[in-house]
């Protein structure tokens, strides 16, 4: 039996998150333009689907500067950029979105950001409730509505851009979050809903609850999973290979790297330290799931490592659950992309995901 077609994404290392080793830094892996491009260059030619551009304020480069900037150098690729809901005027993000959609050929989604913003603290059901209105407005303006719209956080009364999205609807919202006000909010707002590593009973679990509470709001959500890979071609190798990623980090350096990001309180973030803290003492909380990247980042915190089978057979059962879209990164991640498209990528069925 064939199995169904995927999204598979990579990871662009735009937030200073790329290392030889865990926890050092290396100014050679730091972001910037060059650093960054490659990464995504090295993507498309290894046939991946879509790359995550993420966003940090204190780290890296801009996202939507970066996309505008890597948009004409792509052939084929989707760009996945992040933002984050209260950076910028729903108007003007809605201009900037249509632009960059347009310059890529109609090949750009987004990725929903609910953090706090830098300097601000704000609870989680007014910051939840800000994303809901920002995809609710970016959504009307991209479709070619006029908004008048009277809300908690924004008031305003427009017509849609000029320029629009090729397609000429809103681009799909790809967003994640485990409380109960993040889950309202992706069964109200987004398209995809994406979740960081978990065991495959906790993944089957809330798939099901999402599906429920979209469903009560009439819609339909499609089921994406961001994780880490290390691939080799043995087992012995792979897991010598994640090893020696935590091998020169130690327990207070992995600390600050984990509280200096902006949701390093959220549920999502707790849900990881658990799956560490509950795993076997070589980190493994199931099989082929190692969870040691997590001491040394804050979100996503686990990633399968194992020969390419392994890799192709645990991302297989996770489709089995019903995940249409993978978004996959290591370290270093040019290094890693490379391996994973010549061991593991050629033999999905891949393309990018049809909403």
């Amino acid at each position: 039996m064939t199995t169904p077609p995927c999204e598979v994404s990579w990871f662009s290392a735009l937030c200073d998150d790329d290392y030889e080793f865990l926890g050092v830094p290396d100014p050679a892996l730091q972001s910037s333009w060059e650093h960054c491009r490659n990464i995504v260059l090295g993507a498309e030619k290894g046939g991946f689907d879509n790359i995550l551009l993420p966003s940090g304020y204190a780290l890296g480069v801009d996202t939507l500067a970066f996309a505008a900037g890597i948009a004409p150098m792509l052939k084929r690729m989707r760009l996945l950029a992040a933002i984050r809901c209260g950076e910028i005027w729903p108007a003007q993000l809605a201009r900037q979105i249509s632009t960059i959609d347009q310059m890529l050929g109609g090949r750009l989604a987004i990725n929903i950001i609910s953090s706090d913003m830098p300097g601000e603290t704000l609870a989680s059901a007014p910051r939840y409730r800000r994303t809901v209105e920002v995809m609710h407005l970016l959504r009307a303006l991209l479709n070619g509505e006029a908004v008048d719209f009277d809300g908690d956080f924004y008031k305003m009364k427009v017509d849609p851009p000029r320029i629009r999205p090729v397609s000429g609807q809103a681009p799909a919202f790809y967003f994640g979050g485990l409380s109960e006000d993040a889950r309202d909010a992706a069964a109200e707002g987004c398209d995809v809903y994406l979740m960081w590593p978990d065991k495959m009973e906790a993944v089957k679990e809330i798939i099901g609850d999402m599906t429920a509470r979209a469903t009560k709001k009439g819609r339909k959500l499609k089921f994406g999973y961001r994780v880490h890979v290390v691939v080799r071609e043995t087992e012995e190798a792979a897991r010598a290979a994640a090893d020696r990623l935590l091998s020169r980090l130690d327990a207070p350096t992995g600390d600050a790297i984990r509280a200096k990001s902006l949701d390093s309180q959220s549920e999502g973030v707790r849900r990881q330290a658990e799956l560490r803290q509950t795993a076997s003492d070589d980190g493994y909380a199931e099989e082929n799931l190692w969870t040691g990247i997590g001491r040394a980042r804050s979100g996503c915190g686990a990633a399968i490592v194992g020969d390419p089978d392994q890799v192709l057979k645990k991302l297989q059962a996770y489709q089995d659950l019903g995940i249409e879209a993978f978004i996959l990164s290591g370290y270093p991640h040019q290094a890693e992309c490379d391996l994973f498209a010549r061991h593991v990528l050629p033999r999905m069925n891949h393309g990018p995901l049809v909403l």
